[in-house]
């Protein structure tokens, strides 16, 4: 408790000393205390505040006497106050009544001099004001006659000079005013002038492209023809006076080129003639000056974007007439012509960086847009004039700086397009000569018709130059007329290639490339559909072979054309060769394989006539009727072969009598065949040696021995079998080297047999007459029971061996 008494005398003095703010933790320390610290604190309080209370009385009865004192003293000095101050109205009033003239004086001197110093002023004021009205006068002046760039610049010197120093009257408050609405109208006004300009290069595009494409166009042919003309002068080495007057002819001619390149120069007007500029270079100059440049250039920009958008859209149609592409090509040019001209006479309106990627992304759009419609062309001629057309574009764009190997790329992908469009033609061509041809040799009356031919073809051969005229030579009018064809393809394939900025090597490779195609693909394929049409007979197919030989032969002159117009030596590593060896070596291959079915199928037409009577009891003597046909037919067939190589007509001719001789064999083998006479065999045998005296005769020269007849052995030893009825040998020398009837399958001989020996039981049934006569039939019957068991256990040994 005693401690607690000093502790709140501490908290009462910090209380009296602190400012009223701080209080609150010296109020807050009462309550952490001790319990019932508070009530203490309290109780010292009310003390305190008894004892400041006495401390105050005592010092009011202190001071008590002396304040009633001072204010008797008041009360005394009252009664002198009023005196003096009516003393000093009276003063105030006589000097107010003797100072009214002077005032009025005073005040007259004032106004005077008021007035005196408002007139100076107001002069000043007008020295500073005339010339904002002259110069706004000026403005306005400006603005009428359209000398907008002038107004800005007389709006910045109001602004900065002259305004400034009369801002405070109100009329500069009115002009102050006006000069934004004045700028914006210079803005519209030029934006409109703008617009009015991209308009007319918008329309005129077109025009300004046609006309620099002119001028790329004269200047690569002036170029070219100096050239040559330098070629000229470098080969004048011969005599003096030729090379004078040489050089007297190449002055001329230069001369002229010169003077026809400056009347074209006349002629052909620049895009600066086409279009008025003046309006880009005001409108830059006054967004400039009213510090928008970078929103004018934006503005610009954006616009130009939007029309190079609908320049590089083409028309539908652009792809049916070489003028859609020219219209197309011309606005391009006319576009980039414009830009190129604005980046080169402004400073920042279009950069190189800005044309680069507005040309990328133009060259992007244009190379899909040609491949598309490119695409539809199926003339040839159309796809020459549209590579010709975009070479003078890319030239054109390549002059002013623009980057178009991407366009010479482009132009690969349209040659191929070309050449495929060229070999349809060509297609059509060889199909219509092909279909002309009376595939005959051509007759030669005279020399000159021999010339003539020579003219067209190589041929050559010595042993015709030495016969007499009138004679034929081997192939037929459509070898000539082909290889013509083939040339003129070369050529046409040539004027693709050129002005491709391509070495003669790549040039001369893909004629030989596109010659390849024309020969592997084109002509193969209409040689093969030549030789497959059904009216194409065996003449015809004859004539074909010769042809496709002489053709063949021609390939090496077609490779001299090549080299010739290529100036590339064929001893050039790279070189590619011409296919046409193996082209026709096909084709060939195809008309031997078409003779030979063809030959068979006449074989099998007479077969199908042939009217065996399959129960005769003897034969006529002689040999059938169509057979003797077929003989004279095949005779007559060979004939013609004569011109074909040894080894066809050979084939050939083997063929057809392995054909025949297998026809005649499954004639007797034919299942529907149930019965056969010894008659009918005697006759069929007579029909074989027909066929082997043929073949004996050696209807095609070049066979060795009797190698043509052995085509019909099978036959031979099968009908010698069944004449002699060897059947005793057949069966002991079967299976040996040495055998008389080697070629006899015991299968063969088995079905025969069985024909006979049921041809022999029908005969015995209806001749039923000498008891003798059936006697030896019932022998022969039993002998031939005896073979047909020994044949049938000869046909199983073998079936169970395979």
């Amino acid at each position: 408790m005693a401690e607690s008494l000093p502790e709140h005398d501490r908290i009462l003095q910090e209380i009296e000393s602190t400012d009223t703010a701080c209080v609150g933790p010296t109020l807050r320390s009462v309550y952490d205390d001790q319990p019932n610290a508070h009530q203490r604190f309290m109780e010292k309080l009310d003390a305190c505040i008894r004892n400041h209370d006495r401390e105050i009385e005592k010092m009011c009865n202190f001071h008590h006497q002396g304040f009633v004192d001072a204010i008797t003293e008041l009360l005394k000095v009252r009664a002198d106050a009023e005196k003096l101050k009516v003393q000093v109205t009276d003063t105030n009033r006589r000097l107010q009544d003797a100072g009214k003239e002077v005032i009025a004086q005073t005040e007259e001197i004032i106004r005077c001099r008021v007035q005196q110093r408002n007139i100076t002023t107001v002069v000043e004021k007008l020295q500073l004001c005339l010339p904002v009205l002259e110069m706004y006068s000026k403005l306005k002046e400006q603005m009428n006659v359209k000398r907008y760039y002038s107004a800005l610049k007389t709006m910045e010197q109001l602004e900065n000079l002259y305004l400034p120093r009369v801002s405070q009257y109100r009329f500069c408050q009115i002009m102050i005013e006006n000069l934004p609405k004045l700028r914006e109208e210079i803005k519209e006004i030029s934006m409109s002038d703008l617009k009015d300009f991209l308009e007319s290069i918008r329309k005129h595009s077109d025009r300004i492209g046609e006309t620099a494409m002119k001028q790329a166009q004269q200047q690569k042919t002036f170029n070219t023809s100096l050239q040559k003309q330098n070629n000229i002068n470098y080969g004048r080495n011969i005599h003096l006076g030729r090379s004078r007057i040489l050089e007297s002819k190449n002055e001329i001619t230069l001369k002229r080129t010169f003077e026809e390149d400056d009347e074209h120069e006349e002629e052909v007007l620049t895009a600066q003639d086409l279009v008025d500029f003046s309006p880009v270079y005001r409108c830059l100059h006054i967004y400039s000056v009213l510090g928008d440049g970078e929103i004018f250039e934006n503005y610009y920009r954006k616009q130009r974007r939007k029309q190079a958008r609908l320049v590089l859209q083409p028309q539908s149609s652009m792809h049916e007439t070489v003028e859609g592409y020219r219209r197309y090509f011309s606005q391009i040019v006319g576009f980039f012509v414009v830009e190129d001209h604005i980046l080169h006479v402004t400073q920042g309106l279009v950069t190189r960086t800005y044309t680069d990627e507005l040309w990328n992304m133009a060259l992007s759009k244009i190379i899909a847009v040609l491949r598309t419609h490119s695409s539809y062309c199926s003339d040839p001629d159309l796809v020459l004039e549209l590579k010709n057309l975009i070479v003078v574009f890319a030239d054109t764009l390549q002059g002013y700086g623009f980057p178009v190997n991407r366009l010479f790329d482009l132009l690969f992908e349209i040659r191929d397009q070309y050449n495929e469009a060229l070999l349809k033609k060509w297609s059509v061509l060889f199909r219509d000569i092909f279909e002309a041809d009376n595939y005959s040799p051509i007759p030669v009356a005279n020399e000159e018709e021999y010339k003539i031919v020579i003219s067209k073809f190589p041929f050559q051969d010595l042993e015709l130059d030495k016969q007499s005229f009138p004679k034929k030579l081997p192939m037929s009018q459509s070898v000539p007329q082909i290889y013509i064809q083939v040339k003129e393809f070369i050529y046409a394939s040539l004027k693709f290639s050129e002005s491709l900025h391509r070495s003669s090597t790549e040039i001369d490779d893909m004629l030989r490339k596109s010659t390849n195609l024309l020969l592997t693909r084109t002509l193969s394929s209409c040689l093969q559909n030549l030789i497959k049409k059904p009216h194409i007979g065996l003449t015809e197919l004859v004539q074909i072979i010769i042809n496709t030989t002489h053709l063949e032969q021609a390939c090496k002159y077609l490779e001299d054309f090549i080299s010739n117009i290529t100036n590339i030596s064929q001893v050039t590593v790279h070189t590619a060769r011409l296919y046409g060896l193996s082209t026709f070596k096909d084709a060939r291959h195809a008309a031997e394989g078409e003779i030979y079915t063809k030959l068979n199928q006449k074989i099998d037409e007479f077969i199908q006539i042939a009217d065996y009577d399959w129960t005769m009891s003897e034969s006529d003597g002689r040999a059938s009727g169509y057979l003797m046909d077929l003989i004279n037919f095949l005779r007559s067939t060979f004939q013609v072969f004569t011109h074909l190589p040894g080894k066809v007509a050979q084939t050939a001719c083997m063929s057809a009598c392995q054909h025949l001789s297998t026809s005649l064999m499954q004639m007797l083998l034919d299942n529907e065949l149930k019965q056969i006479s010894m008659g009918a065999i005697q006759q069929f045998n007579l029909d074989v040696i027909q066929c082997e005296l043929f073949a004996s005769s050696e209807p095609v020269p070049g066979f060795q021995g009797d190698t043509l007849q052995l085509a019909f052995i099978d036959l031979r030893q099968l009908l010698d079998l069944f004449m002699v009825w060897d059947w005793s040998t057949y069966l002991a020398d079967y299976g040996q080297a040495t055998s008389k009837y080697l070629r006899v399958n015991p299968s063969t001989a088995l079905t025969l047999l069985e024909k006979v020996h049921r041809g022999m039981k029908d005969s015995s049934k209806k001749n039923n007459i000498f008891a003798q006569f059936r006697k030896n039939d019932r022998d022969k019957q039993k002998l031939i029971e005896t073979v047909v068991k020994q044949l049938r256990s000869l046909v199983n040994g073998m079936s169970q061996h395979t």
